[in-house]
Parts: C-alpha cells; sequence; structure tokens
C-alpha cells in the first residue's frame, strides 16, 4: 500500500526508552483520570451497592471482618471509576499505538473510543443482567435444603465487579480484530481456519471465567462464538476496502 506515514521526526526516532517514556506519562493520565472518578464516586458507594447486588436481592449480605465493609466501598468506588474513566482509558491506549498508524488511519480515534466504550458497556450490561442472575441462582441452590449461604459482601463484591468487566473486555473483540486487520496481523482467511480452535477455546474460557454449569457456560461461549464470526466479517469488510484502494492507487499509477 503506498499509504504516506505521518513526517513526525520526534515520533519517527523515538527510542525504546521514549517508547517507555510514553508509556509512563499515558498510564498516568489514565490513573490521574481513574483517581478523580473515584474521588467523586466513593460518597455514592452505598448506591453503587445496592446496583450490584441487585441480582442477589433476596439473599442477605454479611461482614465476616471488621474491615470488610471499608473495603468494598473502595473496591466499589474503584469499579465505577474504571467504568467512567473507559473512555479516556482507551484514548490513551490509542494515542499511545498511533504513532505507528498510517496518517489516515490517525482520524479514527474518536470513533474508536466511542465503539469501544459502547462495546464494553454492551458486555458488562450483558454479565449483569443475563449471566449473573442465572449464574448465582445456580449457585446458590446448589447447595439444596442442607446447606444455607452465608455470603460474604467482600467475596461477592469481587465476582461481580470480575464477571461484568470480564464480560465488558470479551465484548471488545470486533474492536480489536478492525485494529489488528489494518496493521495486517489477521486475515479472513486466518480467521476461518482457526474457527474450530476459537469455538473449542469460546467453551474452555466458559467453563473457567463463570459458575460450573452447562447453561452459563454457554451463555458466555455463545456470545464469544457470535463475536468471532462478527470478527471474519469486519475481517473481510477491511480486506475488501484495502484491496480496493490498492488497486485504485495501481490504476492511478
Amino acid at each position: 500500500m503506498k499509504l504516506k506515514w505521518l513526517q513526525n521526526s520526534d515520533e519517527k526516532n523515538l527510542s525504546f526508552t521514549g517508547h517507555l517514556e510514553e508509556l509512563r506519562r499515558r498510564i498516568i493520565v489514565m490513573l490521574v483520570t481513574i483517581g478523580g472518578c473515584f474521588a467523586a464516586l466513593y460518597p455514592l458507594s452505598d448506591n453503587l451497592l445496592l446496583l450490584i447486588r441487585a441480582p442477589m436481592m433476596e439473599e442477605q449480605l454479611y461482614m465476616l471482618a471488621p474491615t470488610e465493609a471499608f473495603i468494598v466501598h473502595l473496591k466499589l468506588a474503584i469499579f465505577g471509576a474504571i467504568i467512567i474513566a473507559m473512555p479516556m482509558i482507551l484514548y490513551q491506549a490509542w494515542a499511545f499505538v498511533a504513532p505507528g498508524l498510517y496518517v489516515n488511519e490517525k482520524k479514527y480515534a474518536f470513533p474508536f473510543v466511542i465503539v469501544a466504550t459502547l462495546s464494553f458497556l454492551i458486555g458488562g450490561f450483558f454479565a449483569y443482567k443475563v449471566i449473573l442472575p442465572f449464574g448465582l441462582q445456580f449457585l446458590l441452590g446448589f447447595g439444596g435444603a442442607l446447606i444455607q449461604p452465608v455470603i460474604s459482601v467482600s467475596n461477592y463484591v469481587s465476582f461481580v465487579t470480575k464477571m461484568i468487566l470480564v464480560f465488558g473486555t470479551i465484548f471488545e473483540m470486533p474492536v480489536i480484530v478492525v485494529f489488528l486487520s489494518k496493521m495486517g496481523v489477521v486475515t479472513p482467511a486466518m480467521m476461518r481456519t482457526y474457527r474450530k480452535y476459537a469455538i473449542i477455546g469460546a467453551f474452555v474460557l466458559g467453563a473457567i471465567l463463570t459458575p460450573p454449569d452447562v447453561f452459563t457456560q454457554a451463555l458466555m461461549a455463545g456470545p464469544l462464538i457470535i463475536l468471532y464470526e462478527i470478527s471474519i466479517w469486519v475481517c473481510v469488510m477491511i480486506a475488501r476496502k484495502q484491496s480496493s484502494l490498492e488497486e485504485d492507487e495501481n490504476d492511478n499509477d
């Protein structure tokens, strides 16, 4: 392809140490943003707890250690801060890799942040509304009449927030594939070749990250497989567009 790189001597001549310094600066911006969101959300941590425990409102949560309630409020504020700061986190990630992109690709920063943020929120919402209610119902009912649940609020909050963050990250797959396709790392043929391994991997990942029953594993594996198929389609569209651009450039030559 005859696309031209941005002619910026600072970007072209950036050393390995310079890249590390740039990465450190981007991480600091992310952490400062998360810290500001944390400070704003901590007074609202009670509301966050009510929201987080909604999938299991019928069960009582217990504090098993003197510091547990305090730690839970910290966890909830940090979790909420990460969610709110996600656009800035994604933008900083884009800004870090932007010097390695073509000139005409740098303009996609804003669409990337919007689409990636929406994908993350959709994944988290899917976990909150679909996966967690079914998974918690199974886990709490597994003990039957012989075992009564006494649920630590800290363990519960850690479990729920982990599931939401994991599903939010998983739903970024099509966005990642777009980026890798642009770089030429993945192709439609490659993704079709590894489809069967991706399906197996989806069920293995579902078995690891979800409660140990087939239904909730399928609830995670199903979206993963669908996202993989969507990623193939996206990869095909990008390949066709790049091929068309190359043909146009060859015709112009």
